[in-house]
């Protein structure tokens, strides 16, 4: 089985690299969407971020208001390493589930985990290898305000809590430029894909 990390900036075009690659076969494990599921009313991880960040960020139904979550968090670096203890161990421990379960049913699996903070946790170090997904600056910013409906100076502020973009080119195997159009990132998805699939030992996905 092949292990590949897939990371990025914010609004980067890692999503749209990691739907290229389950749409040719790979299997995808999105830790925003485990990490979603962990913070989920009756979940561990419920418990310990209310306990932290008090009731103010809950839904009138309980559930954890991720849009006010995230504007304490990004606005304060001490309060986002608060909640990032919390919540990554146990997005770690159920992507380590999710291989053991793939490695006995499809051991020449390539699975690739798509993941904001791979390098930021340095869960990178447990992959075989690692891509990131690069955009102008200017891109991120205009798809992040598309995407989310932040004001300029809400999106300015989570791009610049993330760890540079020259930072995580420095940790990437791999790097595949977003800022084209569609058929230029699939072009390259796929010239990854081929050398994968060698790595795999296998002919295809």
């Amino acid at each position: 089985m092949l292990k590949v990390g897939l990371t990025g900036g914010i609004a980067s075009g890692k999503t749209t690299v990691a739907e290229m690659l389950a749409a040719r076969g790979c299997r995808v494990l999105y830790a925003d969407r485990i990490a979603h599921e962990l913070m989920a009313p009756g979940q561990p991880a419920y418990d310990e971020i209310v306990r932290a960040f008090g009731r103010d960020i809950l839904h009138a139904g309980g559930a954890i208001d991720r849009r006010r979550l995230g504007e304490i968090v990004f606005a304060d670096a001490a309060r986002r390493a608060e909640l990032n203890r919390i919540v990554h161990p146990r997005v770690i421990a159920e992507i380590e589930m999710e291989f053991a379960r793939l490695a006995a049913a499809q051991p020449d699996a390539i699975v690739v985990v798509e993941a904001a903070l791979l390098i930021e946790a340095g869960y990178h170090r447990r992959l075989d290898k690692l891509i990131v997904t690069v955009s102008t600056p200017e891109q991120q910013l205009e798809r992040l305000m598309k995407k989310t409906g932040l004001s300029r100076t809400r999106a300015e502020e989570r791009l610049a809590a993330q760890l540079p973009a020259e930072e995580k080119r420095r940790h990437a195997d791999y790097e595949i430029d977003c800022s084209g159009s569609l058929a230029a990132t699939e072009q390259q998805v796929e010239k990854l894909l081929a050398e994968w699939r060698r790595l795999a030992g296998r002919s295809r996905v």
